[in-house]
């Protein structure tokens, strides 16, 4: 059994991850979605909050009920090795993801023998991305296009909860 790993802060998780993990999952026997805290970004949503947007998201897609969902601790490599995970897919927008993308693949393969499989995602979410997403949001933008059903609200009470007001439209050429 081939188990692969997709991680990613998913903050929040939008349609353009779960296109990348159908697809990892028409690949390999077992797939993983790992949260991951990532130390240089500071996250709108806790580590718990995006465990459970993902298996709610997860759960309500065809073919994608199967998908585990976990929280990566630390190291995603000491992370590989504990779920024995043969593979990591990376989904790429374009030729800046490739470039950011790379060196750590080549450092994942240099420090646990792990693979990365690059799936390029889909052109008409090529413009997704969950930063945007969340900007959209912070100025009142339209943002239950992009993510699976639930998350926009769940975006917007966090939006509302960190800033202490509503979300506002200023700023969006609206």
């Amino acid at each position: 059994m081939t188990i692969a790993v997709c991680p990613g802060s998913f903050d929040p998780l939008t349609l353009g991850h779960l296109d990348i993990v159908a697809r990892a999952r028409s690949l390999f026997d077992e797939v993983i979605l790992g949260v991951a805290r990532n130390s240089s970004k500071s996250a709108l949503l806790t580590a718990e909050q995006r465990v459970e947007i993902a298996r709610a998201a997860l759960g309500a897609t065809p073919g994608l009920e199967d998908v585990r969902v976990e929280i990566v601790p630390g190291l995603l490599m000491d992370f590989c090795r504990e779920v024995g995970a043969a593979a990591v897919v990376k989904g790429l927008r374009g030729g800046a993801d490739f470039d950011a993308e790379l060196p750590m693949a080549l450092m994942n393969r240099h420090l646990e023998g792990v693979e990365t499989v690059f799936v390029p995602g889909d052109p008409a979410l090529a413009h997704v991305a969950s930063s945007l997403v969340k900007d959209v949001a912070r100025f009142g933008g339209p943002i239950d296009d992009l993510v699976p059903a639930g998350v926009g609200d769940v975006v917007r009470r966090a939006l509302v909860d960190r800033a202490g007001a509503t979300p506002t439209t200023e700023g969006t050429g609206r």
